[in-house]
């Protein structure tokens, strides 16, 4: 029977390390479980482990947008965090999630602040989630963070799940002019330009253009889709180090339209947790530092970095964050300077979160909106192209019968 080392939290917080024979990883999450240990690794002797068992995992988003309002609510009602995880904990029937937010209490019931136990599985909690979570526990408003943590989700899902429903059709069509597009180019392509030889002549240039590239994909199809393949998997690991994240968030940014929704979305969520933390008498640049990593975006992050030093100067909020115009419009700027003399800022940052957010979402159904015909008139331009080019021969042909 395999011998397997685990590494395991009990009640209080501790770690504990063991080894155990079992016949499966199964066996010993059951017996870990009975003896109200929950594992936080679990390898097989003599193997390395290359991750955690359940920090790897990831919990899937609807079950922690559950988690994190149910939790506000448990806390709103007066329950103390501890009981609330345990709460949690207990009403969950999915085995792995159950896991989860059960090491998350065992974490907290051990000393850590509830940020650092979520941040103990990255795989489902992401950094801002973290951040927002870390401003809560300084402010002392926790529940209230957690409240527009499970908001912010239910939004971003809703408008994911509009854009999906919209662009369906447009993929579809997409996916069929491509279908269409590879089998013009393979099969008839190919028998018109063989009769166009017999008569003799020059193609036109269009025409002879077509007949190239289909003679390439004929003969090289399937080295293109392994270079593609290949492509496509050297892009997804350089944009899974820093410095391609960096990179893509800068060329994104410039995108027209795209880079707007996206300045848009980290000022919203910027203005209403700088609000919130100083509404709740959070000193300044200790909530400027925590708003920064609530953006979400390292690019804009790293402008503001040289707003927040200028504040530590002395300069006023509303001229420091001009320094930043891509993420700050001047009428923000200038709404921003006037409630700062009126001593209104707290109550003026969320106002704008709130006014942004609607300007937001109306971009996004702009941007839905001029998708679809793009996307159509473009898979028109490609099919007519080729269309035409196999048709210019015949009218040539025509002229010469004449």
């Amino acid at each position: 029977m395999p011998q397997f080392v685990y590494r395991a939290v009990d009640s209080q917080g501790h770690e504990v390390t063991a080894t155990l024979e079992a016949p499966s990883r199964k066996s010993v999450i059951e017996r870990l479980s009975a003896q109200q240990l929950c594992p936080v690794t679990i390898e097989a002797e003599g193997k390395e482990a290359a991750q955690s068992l359940f920090r790897s995992a990831r919990v899937s988003k609807s079950e922690v947008e559950a988690f994190t309002r149910e939790l506000a609510s448990l806390l709103q009602a007066g329950v103390n965090l501890s009981r609330a995880l345990a709460i949690l904990g207990r009403e969950t029937s999915k085995e792995n999630t159950k896991l989860q937010w059960q090491a998350i209490g065992n974490y907290v019931s051990g000393g850590m602040p509830l940020a650092d136990a979520l941040a103990q599985f990255p795989r489902s909690f992401p950094s801002v989630t973290i951040a927002m979570v870390k401003a809560g526990e300084t402010g002392g408003f926790l529940d209230l963070v957690l409240s527009q943590i499970a908001d912010f989700r239910t939004r971003e899902q809703d408008l994911i799940g509009k854009v999906r429903a919209a662009l369906i059709y447009p993929i579809i069509l997409a996916v069929m002019s491509t279908a269409i597009l590879i089998f013009l180019l393979t099969y008839f392509i190919p028998r018109f330009a063989t009769m166009f030889d017999e008569f003799g002549g020059t193609l036109p240039l269009l025409t002879r253009a077509i007949v190239s590239f289909s003679d390439i994909l004929l003969h090289y199809g399937l080295l293109l889709v392994a270079g593609i393949a290949l492509a496509v998997m050297g892009l997804q690991r350089y944009l899974a180090t820093p410095e391609g994240r960096y990179a893509m968030e800068r060329v994104l940014l410039r995108v027209p339209l795209l880079g707007t929704a996206i300045g848009r979305f980290a000022l919203i969520r910027f203005c209403r947790m700088l609000g919130t933390l100083v509404g709740a008498g959070v000193p300044l640049l200790t909530a400027l530092h925590t708003a920064k990593e609530a953006i979400g975006n390292e690019v804009l992050a790293e402008a503001l970095s040289t707003a927040i030093e200028n504040v530590q100067r002395g300069q006023t909020l509303a001229r420091s964050l001009a320094l930043c115009p891509e993420l700050f419009p001047a009428s923000v700027i200038e709404m921003v300077s006037v409630a700062e003399e009126s001593g209104r800022l707290e109550q003026e940052l969320v106002r704008l979160a709130g006014t942004y957010e609607q300007n937001l979402d109306r971009h996004l159904k702009m941007m839905v909106a001029i998708a679809e015909p793009a996307m159509l008139f473009l898979m028109a331009v490609l099919v007519g192209t080729v269309v035409i080019g196999m048709l210019l021969p015949i009218f040539n042909l025509q002229e010469l019968i004449q």
